[in-house]
């Protein structure tokens, strides 16, 4: 009572000193009302390099995502925003960790158990907190994230500062963020204590080479740094540089591989791994881009992207893409797009049977392969900027709709597509 006294006091002697002068207090806020999204998105792959069977078998995966994001004026200069949602999937090749169910099909690398890894879900909570200053040229912000799922679990926090200057001409933004995260790992079921099945078949005694691992943690520290400017009437520019270092447990335990100088045994049609991948336990990260967008007319405007990424794995990356948004009238837009990505194999990278059990690190992950891919996507955005259609006390400000398809150089492809709606309070 008395902290609330001491507030109620200043507050009153600072409105009495502001009409005692005759000064004009009133501030624009940084966001007027209440503001809420309601996201949800179908995703859907195939492809026959899943890394869970050693580079070979099905790729097979569905994820539908929903989240809420609320925006919260909390005062003329600060906004709360929370972001919780859920994912849930359902993946043919995780579920060949344990391929030797009760189910009425030969376990194969090509086809989907039953077990209990089959699916999963991911849940996560993540609220930011950002604070502009009174001339509203600098924005100071900080964050947290918290996200779960059977086997991994992510803590997360950071920050970051914006500037704006020259007339609001150019910006300048960096930020940090910190992930602490922890595995329970789930080895391929052959590999684990006790294991036995008398259906093994092959020349020999099944011997993997296989060694649990001490470390269950990932620790990853990124670095973002970005500066905008305004080139001309029609025309925007902005580059971009992260710094990203990951420490910890980098391999995915349930991810086989295969020797070339090992015996091959199965039960059925499924291989039994000799181990599961071997990474290094750090990796340095850097991606830099850039942003050019210009306003061709009233109706069209071309947003281009390149980044540039290489990483100490080996890998080098080029990445392009081409947004074109085509204004139909005041309240519906078409955003047709294009991307195109290319990279080299990381140095660890061995397709199914090549690699030697001497080396110090493996891997048949074709994420980590040499490829290159296309995505091609529409999508539509209805706006209407009095938000006139009501839903309770919420006026529906806007309406995306987009899809995507995916194409990549190994036989994977994919399609997703997602719903946006945003609305704002009274």
């Amino acid at each position: 009572m008395k902290k609330l006294s001491i507030i109620v006091l200043l507050f009153a002697l600072n409105w009495g000193f502001a009409q005692e002068e005759g000064e004009n207090t009133y501030q624009k806020r940084v966001l007027e009302t209440a503001e809420i999204d309601l996201l949800f998105s179908y995703y859907n792959q195939d492809g026959q390099n899943a890394a869970v069977t050693g580079g070979e078998g099905t790729e097979e995966l569905t994820d539908a995502t929903s989240s809420i994001v609320v925006k919260m004026p909390l005062n003329p200069d600060d906004v709360l925003t929370v972001d919780v949602g859920i994912s849930a999937y359902s993946s043919a090749s995780s579920s060949n960790i344990d391929p030797f169910d009760k189910s009425s099909r030969p376990a194969s690398p090509f086809s989907a158990s039953s077990g209990a890894s089959q699916s999963d879900a991911l849940v996560h909570f993540n609220p930011t907190y950002e604070h502009s200053s009174d001339d509203r040229n600098s924005v100071y912000s900080a964050q947290a994230y918290i996200s779960s799922e059977y086997d991994y679990f992510s803590l997360g926090f950071g920050g970051g500062y914006t500037r704006l200057f020259n007339e609001r001409n150019t910006q300048f933004g960096a930020s940090f963020q910190v992930f602490l995260d922890s595995w329970n790992p789930q080895y391929p079921v052959e590999l684990r204590d006790g294991f036995f099945d008398s259906r093994i078949s092959g020349s020999g005694t099944y011997d993997p080479s296989f060694v649990a691992f001490d470390d269950e943690t990932r620790n990853s520290y990124s670095l973002s740094l970005s500066i905008s400017q305004i080139l001309g009437k029609r025309l925007q520019g902005s580059i971009f540089l992260d710094l990203v270092s990951q420490k910890g447990l980098l391999s995915t335990p349930h991810q086989r591989v295969y020797f070339s100088d090992f015996n091959d045994f199965f039960i059925e049609d499924f291989q039994l791994a000799d181990g599961v991948e071997q990474l290094p336990d750090s990796r340095f990260k850097i991606p830099i881009g850039a942003r050019l967008n210009y306003y061709l007319n009233d109706f069209i405007v071309l947003r281009s992207y390149y980044r540039y990424y290489s990483d100490d794995w080996g890998i080098s990356a080029h990445t392009a893409s081409l947004e074109v948004p085509v204004k139909l009238s005041d309240k519906f837009t078409l955003y047709p797009n294009y991307r195109y990505y290319d990279q080299t194999a990381a140095d660890y990278f061995y397709g199914k049977e090549a690699a030697t059990s001497t080396l110090d690190f493996y891997t048949s992950d074709y994420d980590l392969s040499a490829f290159s891919s296309h995505q091609y996507g529409m999508g539509v955005r209805y706006k209407d900027i009095f938000a006139g259609a009501k839903v309770f006390t919420f006026g529906l400000k806007t309406i995306d709709l987009r899809f995507n398809k995916y194409d990549r150089s190994d036989g994977l492809s994919s399609y997703i597509f997602s719903l946006g709606t945003t609305f704002v309070g009274n």
